[in-house]
């Protein structure tokens, strides 16, 4: 009975001492390490922008003499050729003018027709006075009166000359105005906008009223903005692609055409004001023009656009994750924790290229297959991420 006392004794002693080794020697946790595998990949430095659509090509088509619209020959949305007749402007003002016109120069040419008989009157007088002169059987008073009567009609005949040409421009000008009444298409392409209906009075003596807007939707310009920070870096030539709110998986492909030099605010701005503090915060953006086929005339005028412009492009190369760069020791020179074959970690100096954001291209300090830390966690936090985030045991462990 005395020996199942001391044994059980034992026992009871035996796992206090287990216990207190827990309660006041806690073990220490394992450190686990978040990290990533240096892959080959492609890594392209890319610029962001908002655009909107526009037509490469589109022109107003106006009225350029007043008068009431008598007929509109096209609708919205028809497809018109170089030439074709969008619209007449009745023309019984115009050609009332033309004839005018016409009956001034004819009444000129008569005036010149009448003096030149009197020309001839007058040289014929001129020559009989002349050699009476010479004979000493007239004045010499009647003599220059004859040489006086020559030299105005003559003058006369200059002027009517002057006369008609003004009179032939006048005519030349009734009838392009006639001609304007007609008004026709001065491109090929499509009617995006009937602003002036038919019936309607236009009035083109202070400007230019619009009949019809012509576009070519046959090629797209997208009006990208993209900010000063950016717009040093994007060069006419660039890759680009865009996609559109209605078909957000399709990607349209572009090149870069060119950067406008100013941003649209320089047309808004007056020298003789100080600007606003609130316009100095404003951000500024200049536009970038791409060109874009659009044969099915799937894009449409005004859509927006989300652009992406490619700066440069590195395919098949080394890449990390950009959140694994450590300290910055230089330009593209970096410094990033591998995890070692012995499972421990070891500073390694990296040099950089091409970045876009999420993955950073690396020229040297890293081979294929090895892993980089991103971060590390306690083994209880981190042994639900293990599967997705720690890499299989490194070779030789």
């Amino acid at each position: 009975m005395n020996r199942l006392f001391k044994a059980g004794l034992a026992v009871v002693l035996a796992g206090l001492c287990v216990g207190a080794k827990f309660l006041f020697f806690p073990e220490r946790p394992t450190m686990q390490y978040l990290t990533a595998e240096v892959s080959k990949g492609d890594v392209n430095e890319t610029v962001l922008a908002t655009g909107t659509l526009k037509a490469f090509k589109q022109v107003s088509v106006g009225a350029q003499v007043s008068g009431q619209v008598r007929s509109l020959k096209v609708a919205l949305g028809d497809t018109v050729k170089k030439g074709d007749l969008i619209a007449e402007i009745d023309s019984q003002s115009q050609q009332n003018d033309l004839r005018t016109a016409e009956a001034a120069l004819e009444n000129i040419k008569a005036q010149r027709a009448a003096e030149l008989a009197t020309l001839e009157q007058a040289k014929s007088e001129f020559k009989r006075q002349k050699g009476m002169l010479s004979a000493k059987a007239t004045s010499r008073q009647d003599y220059e009166s004859a040489l006086a009567t020559l030299t105005e009609s003559q003058a006369n005949i200059a002027a009517l000359d002057a006369q008609i040409v003004e009179a032939d421009i006048e005519v030349d000008t009734a009838k392009v105005n006639l001609g304007y009444t007609a008004i026709v298409a001065p491109m090929d392409g499509v009617v995006v906008a009937v602003v002036t209906k038919e019936g309607q009075t236009v009035n083109a003596s202070q400007e230019t009223p619009t009949i019809v807007k012509l576009a070519q939707l046959d090629t797209m310009t997208v009006k990208a903005e993209v900010s000063e920070a950016d717009v040093v870096n994007v060069q006419p030539g660039q890759k680009a692609m865009f996609t559109i709110l209605g078909d957000p998986d399709h990607n349209y492909e572009a090149t870069l055409r060119s950067i406008e030099p100013a941003p649209d605010s320089i047309t808004d701005d007056d020298d003789t004001s100080s600007s606003s503090s609130s316009d100095d915060d404003e951000a500024i953006y200049y536009n970038a023009l791409l060109d874009v086929p659009n044969p099915d005339h799937r894009l449409r005028i005004s859509m927006t656009a989300e652009v992406t412009i490619t700066l440069d492009e590195a395919k098949d190369v080394l890449t990390i994750p950009t959140i694994s760069l450590g300290h910055k020791d230089g330009p593209g020179q970096y410094t990033v924790r591998v995890l070692g074959k012995d499972g421990h970690p070891e500073e390694r100096k990296v040099r950089t290229g091409l970045s876009d954001n999420v993955n950073v291209q690396v020229k040297e300090g890293l081979q294929a297959g090895e892993w980089v830390i991103l971060g590390e966690a306690s083994g209880d936090s981190a042994s639900s991420n293990d599967s997705q985030h720690n890499p299989p045991p490194p070779m030789g462990m």
